[in-house]
């Protein structure tokens, strides 16, 4: 019986309590694969469910991580055509901080030959997360001009690659001077804004007289309000994620998240049709579960020829929480990757 290494969380609630530990893993089912872990993206989403914020995370102990790439060291006897040492990428429901991983061999798709683990580890989770909200939700459509928050994080560059493949305008925000600095020499934005002093000012000089059609919104706060106040008639807002709500330390501050709460913005549901706006959210959980679909959006995604991701920032296995503690800091540019190989 193989030995595998684990970042398990004996439950949520402290990043702190997340530990190393050693455990047997039996050979794969009959539709499984047992994957070889070479690299493990990370996700916002790991954080919330290990700090108990995120509504789909497993009661009870559990193991954070929902990518990673490597390579298969066995087969079950249904599962398809694959071969063992066949390069993948894949994604899981949680138990991704690991070294192996059996799983349905349809949550692995091959790793395309000029990638690198790094690469593949860091596109699955922020390319169907930034084609979802664009394509299926936004309707994203040929001129359209769009703005991106967290521009220089994984979804965000992914979502202004897509959108470039569209021939839309993109505007995209950061929080860091020297995140604005990496998009205006890296990524192809049409502007880019640092969220500080008037946003709602600098959204309109970047517009330019353009009507705004659709946001990619994971900030909240402030910033979701006047984004909504400045979105066009028939435009779209996306929902993916809420940054106003993250910690810098290992357990949620629960005073500043309730005042946080009490002071989100508010949003009518019965002004929609006179200020004739959409209001949209998901949760990638949800796509999860819906195999086929994921696969046909995966397809069309390579149809793209997408450039792989940028991965701005590599940590070892053993530097799990080191990888963490700068992740959840938002200084991070790029994909955060963990590697157990290369």
């Amino acid at each position: 019986m193989l030995e595998r290494q684990v970042y398990r969380m004996p439950k949520a609630g402290s990043i702190t309590n997340l530990t190393l530990v050693t455990e047997p893993l039996g050979p794969p089912g009959p539709e499984e694969v047992c994957v070889s872990v070479q690299a493990i993206g990370l996700n916002f989403a790991d954080i919330f469910a290990m700090q108990g914020l995120y509504s789909a995370t497993p009661a009870g102990a559990f193991i954070p991580g929902l990518e990673f790439s490597g390579e298969i060291m066995a087969v079950g006897a249904a599962a398809g055509e694959w071969k063992v040492g066949d390069r993948v990428m894949g994604v899981t429901r949680f138990g991704g901080y690991v070294s192996h991983l059996n799983l349905q061999h349809r949550y692995v798709i091959p790793l395309p030959d000029a990638w690198s683990f790094a690469e593949g580890a860091g596109f699955l989770v922020q390319g169907l997360t930034a084609y979802y909200a664009l394509t299926e939700l936004g309707n994203l459509q040929q001129g359209m001009a769009v703005l991106i928050h967290s521009a220089a994080g994984g979804v965000g560059i992914l979502a202004n690659r897509i959108c470039k493949k569209y021939g839309a305008y993109t505007i995209g925000t950061v929080g860091h001077p020297s995140k604005v600095d990496f998009l205006r020499a890296q990524e192809a934005y049409d502007a880019v804004i640092l969220r500080e002093g008037d946003f709602a000012a600098k959204l309109k000089d970047a517009l330019a007289g353009r009507p705004l059609h659709l946001i990619m919104e994971c900030i909240g706060g402030k910033i979701l309000k006047q984004g909504w106040e400045a979105l066009a008639p028939m435009g779209r807002m996306v929902v993916y994620g809420n940054a106003s709500f993250a910690s810098h330390g290992a357990r949620p501050n629960y005073p500043r998240l309730i005042w946080k709460f009490l002071r989100r913005p508010k949003i009518d549901p019965l002004r929609l049709p006179s200020e004739n706006k959409s209001l949209m959210g998901f949760n990638l959980i949800y796509l999860y579960e819906q195999t086929d679909l994921m696969h046909r959006m995966l397809h069309e995604l390579k149809a793209l020829r997408l450039q792989p991701q940028h991965v701005g920032h590599v940590f070892d296995f053993a530097e799990m929480l080191e990888a963490i503690q700068l992740f959840q800091q938002g200084k991070t540019v790029g994909k955060v990757v963990v590697r157990l190989g290369e």
